[in-house]
């Protein structure tokens, strides 16, 4: 037998020895009340077989080794057996469904192995996605399929070397099992391949978890559960108090604005931001029906369900996480029994969020937010500018930073302002057709745009190394994901590695990997899973 270290992990499984549990063992389908958790186990598959796997993230748990010479990874990560201290439960919260309250929901189809200590002592839940059912489930099967699994893996780790605040993917397994799903519920159901992704972070905690049981009125839980969270999850904060939980509070809300922030740096929507998908730590999680912005429309959503009302569009994204911190103060209001610190908590979301996104504006056109908001301003303009024709918002911001606009000359000649633009155009889906009128607007912003950076004193080479360090060159593209999906689904995962691969590094240039940074292909402007996604996994 080969050894893995796999046996060498330690499990601290703080959730489930400090907080109250469900009394029912048994695993069916029900409401859970007075408890926090249902222990449960997974449910073993018929052939798992190791797909993809984050050597980075594996190497944060302590692991180095090749997880595809031994079978032993397959079978853990795909639910067919526990190591020695894990101790597998299921959540139970509540949560707003596209603004509706939707009562108890919980870990439908996730359940937590336990809680790993790292290298260095920091705390990781290991979390399988699609193994099986839960007292939670309601009427699904808590099982997954692996088209959602594979943008589930990717774009956990994507996110997290762009930046970006997220869980993790550990293991992406095939369960050698078929898996039906009416994937746009249109009444077209299909057997798909099924799939367990193993997600990793400090805390699976949500904003649900807490309404679940102010709902319920169990308010002394409700305390309890605050208390563990500062005294776990946020321990630098100090013992629980008044002070601390409004100082917690408040956190809560600065953690959650900056997440928005990085979101709308890099073009991504979630697609569902109930309340029961928002990380009480601050996490991008529940990666369903997301997509990321390639032509700029602050209108798109990338979620069919949304696809009426767009609730979850990009551009109202800031706004429904705010709603959502509010909706977490009234759950949280019997515990405080005071607004003042939830209302400052809130207040201090709007104020950070606000500051931070004129300075990631800024931030993207190489600009100093230090000089004054005129730079931020400037920046904030561009937006409504990349509208008004189909232009691809990463591939522009990292044309921007590599046009020449400051040569030794004081001004620039017609030719060269029409350089410029050349420049530009490869992230205009149909160059032939933008109106001359929007090359004028294009060129009177930059016309303002080049002033600044003189009266900065920024030189096109620095302004490029600072844009480059906050505009990606690779982004995991609705097509990219898809076409990885295809290839897997025909049993070749090389694809999902080379993927893996790239977005490792988002900010390089990678001259053997340009292909990955192109614009959408024409034919995956409509096509299911590249611009339509459903909440079915």
């Amino acid at each position: 037998m080969i050894a893995t270290g796999l046996e060498t992990l330690q499990f601290d499984n703080r959730f489930t020895q400090l907080l109250p549990g469900d009394p029912q063992a048994e695993n069916f389908r029900r409401q859970v009340r007075g408890a926090c958790y249902s222990r449960v186990r997974p449910t073993p598959v018929a052939a798992p077989r190791l797909l993809a796997w984050s050597h980075d993230m594996a190497g944060r748990l302590g692991l180095d080794f090749d997880p595809f010479q031994t079978t032993e990874a397959a079978e853990i990560f795909g639910g067919n057996r526990l190591l020695k201290g894990m101790d597998p439960f299921a959540m139970c919260y509540g949560g707003h469904q596209f603004g509706n309250w939707a009562g108890q929901l919980g870990d439908g189809r996730a359940i937590n192995l336990g809680e790993v200590l790292g290298r260095g002592g920091d705390r990781w839940m290991l979390q399988l996605k699609g193994a099986g059912p839960t007292p939670y489930s309601r009427t699904a099967d808590g099982l997954a399929v692996l088209r959602s699994s594979v943008r589930e893996f990717l774009c956990s780790e994507a996110m997290y070397h762009l930046g970006v605040p997220t869980t993790r993917a550990l293991s992406l397994v095939a369960t050698g099992e078929m898996v039906t799903r009416d994937m746009f519920y249109d009444g077209n159901p299909k057997r798909e391949p099924g799939a367990v992704v193993c997600r990793v972070a400090p805390t699976f905690t949500r904003f649900g978890n807490f309404q679940i049981l102010s709902s319920r009125k169990e308010h002394d839980l409700l305390q309890q559960l605050v208390d563990y969270t500062i005294t776990n999850d946020f321990p630098h904060l100090g013992s629980p108090s008044a002070e601390t939980r409004a100082e917690w509070f408040r956190e809560v809300c600065v953690r959650t604005a900056d997440m928005v922030v990085h979101w709308m740096r890099v073009g991504f929507v979630h697609g569902v931001m109930n309340t029961d998908n928002m990380s009480i730590a601050g996490l991008t999680i529940d990666y369903g029906p997301y997509g990321w912005l390639e032509d700029f429309d602050p209108s798109w959503t990338p979620n069919t369900t949304d696809a009426s009302g767009r609730r979850y569009s990009f551009g109202q994204q800031p706004q429904i996480a705010l709603w959502n911190l509010v909706q977490l103060a009234n759950a949280l209001f019997p515990v405080f029994g005071s607004a003042d610190g939830l209302q400052a908590g809130v207040d201090a979301y709007t104020k950070h969020f606000n500051a931070s996104c004129l300075a990631m504006m800024a931030a993207k056109t190489g600009l100093s937010h230090e000089h004054g908001d005129d730079a931020a301003e400037l920046a904030n303009e561009l937006p409504d500018l990349l509208q008004e024709v189909e232009t691809d918002m990463t591939i522009f911001y990292r044309a921007l930073g590599s046009v020449e606009l400051l040569p030794e000359q004081p001004e620039l000649s017609g030719e060269q302002w029409s350089g410029v633009l050349s420049g530009l155009q490869d992230s205009w889906y149909q160059p032939e057709l933008v109106p001359a009128d929007h090359r004028v607007h294009l060129q009177e912003w930059l016309q303002r745009y080049r002033a600044m950076l003189q009266m900065q004193g920024l030189s096109d080479l620095s302004r490029q190394l600072r844009m480059n360090q906050v505009n990606p060159k690779y982004v995991l593209r609705n097509y990219l994901a898809q076409l990885a999906i295809d290839r897997a689904e025909q049993g070749d995962p090389g694809l999902i590695h080379e993927l893996l691969q790239v977005l490792h590094n988002p900010f390089d240039e990678q001259p053997d990997k340009e292909h990955f940074s192109k614009k959408r292909p024409e034919w995956a402007k409509d096509r299911a899973g590249c611009s339509m996604l459903s909440c079915s996994s």
